[in-house]
């Protein structure tokens, strides 16, 4: 057997060179990562979508209807899994019946009762009472539950306004309240709205529900967000290459 002596400043040398050389292959190997060709991380999974999904349990589209609504139409949209139709008899579909036929002077008694209604709906933290020529904007609504949810005090997001109503001062007179078209709740907000509201009517429904938020709420303890118009559609849907009539008979 030949016996290898090797010197201390040799085996030092080629220590030397060895870490040389693994050095250079470790940053060969990151500079060759950085420019994307090697050892690129997976994507990471695709979770927004069923994250919104998520968010969007929570929520319950309050849809009053009459014999002219295109249900059609809105159960072949995103809103269809979260649609709560208030019907005026019971038929198939409906997951609120008020037993009234829709005019422009019960619109008043058919809120109430579906406010009543929704007092029941323990499993939703949102709610939308959506008119049924509206069409609203999936994220828009997704951004707006992602940022008010958890809030334990009442919000409303609408195109808020104020009415005078010299016939029902201190009830309806001068309060907030939102555009039909749509808005948007939480249940807190629920939770203390003035159902059994009392006032001299018929009146505009969406003033009523201002009242019984306003009477049971208290304005100084609810906060009231703007809606954002670019992504609510009232009467007509008009983006890019599609304009639809969203109101093309009348329902009343």
């Amino acid at each position: 057997m030949v016996r290898i002596s090797i010197s201390r400043p040799r085996m030092a040398a080629i220590l030397m060179l060895a870490g040389v050389l693994v050095t250079t292959l470790f940053l060969a190997q990151r500079y060759h990562s950085s420019l994307g060709f090697h050892d690129i991380p997976p994507p990471p999974p695709h979770h927004v979508f069923h994250t919104d999904e998520r968010l969007l349990e929570d929520l319950a589209i309050i849809l009053p209807v009459n014999n002219n609504t295109d249900m059609q139409f809105y159960r072949n949209t995103w809103l269809r899994d979260y649609l709560y139709p208030v019907c005026d008899w019971p038929e198939p579909g409906c997951k609120i019946v008020c037993n009234m036929t829709s005019t422009y002077r019960t619109l008043d008694k058919k809120t109430i009762c579906f406010s009543r209604a929704i007092k029941d709906i323990n499993d939703k933290e949102f709610f939308i009472k959506l008119d049924d020529d509206t069409f609203v904007d999936r994220d828009y609504v997704v951004s707006l539950i992602r940022h008010y949810r958890g809030w334990s005090t009442p919000v409303t997001i609408s195109d808020n306004r104020r009415k005078k109503d010299k016939t029902n001062p201190g009830v309806l007179d001068g309060v907030l309240y939102g555009n039909g078209k749509f808005y948007m709740f939480n249940r807190p907000l629920v939770k203390c709205l003035d159902t059994e509201l009392q006032y001299k009517g018929p009146r505009n429904e969406d003033s009523v529900f201002g009242g019984m938020v306003n009477s049971g709420c208290g304005e100084p303890n609810v906060t009231y967000v703007r809606e954002d118009d670019n992504f609510i559609w009232h009467k007509t849907y008009v983006n890019k290459n599609k304009y639809i009539d969203l109101a093309y008979i009348k329902n009343h």
